[in-house]
């Protein structure tokens, strides 16, 4: 992207007693064990994931990054495109916009209509006053016919990026 990542650490210097007794616990590893001790923060895969998306337009990675999103959640090869339903967001930026979008997708599934999309198009994308309009095509989601995925709980700015450097792409954490 040319720009520094919001997801890159920052790192202090920790003098806590707390820190330093945990620097000399004895957790009965083989010095082989200690030798290879991870030297970086544990993924927390269990809880969250990244959402990677993007297309030849920003439009298109943003229905992109919304499929991706149900991708999580169901098989959307099993749904069919039986229903229409609208979702419009408003933002300060673009990336609170990108938050919103996919926060209005995702209420769509959350709330009363468990609405899974099969398709997603961006219909128009205001840079100016950061609004997006959309449209979906899909049904409400029921378990005899669409396999369990992983629940999404949230959207989160963390390492949330939009690139539009080569080709637009976009990269939005989850949690799961």
């Amino acid at each position: 992207c040319g720009h520094v990542s919001q997801h890159q650490e920052v790192r202090e210097h920790c003098s806590s007693p707390a820190a330093m007794a945990a620097d000399e616990r004895d957790y009965n590893l083989t010095e082989e064990q200690k030798a290879i001790k991870a030297k970086y923060p544990p993924l927390n895969k269990k809880y969250e994931c990244e959402l990677h998306a993007w297309g030849d337009t920003l439009e298109e990675a943003f229905e992109q990054c919304v499929m991706a999103m149900f991708g999580y959640m169901t098989d959307t090869e099993t749904v069919e495109p039986v229903d229409t339903v609208e979702v419009e967001a408003e933002g300060h930026d673009m990336l609170s916009l990108l938050f919103h979008f996919l926060d209005e997708w995702l209420y769509k599934f959350s709330a009363n209509e468990f609405f899974i999309p099969r398709e997603v198009k961006v219909l128009y994308i205001d840079r100016m006053q950061f609004k997006i309009r959309s449209i979906g095509w899909g049904e409400e989601f029921s378990l005899p016919k669409h396999p369990q995925g992983t629940e999404v709980k949230a959207i989160t700015y963390s390492a949330m990026q939009i690139c539009e450097d080569e080709k637009p792409e976009v990269f939005v954490i989850i949690d799961i």
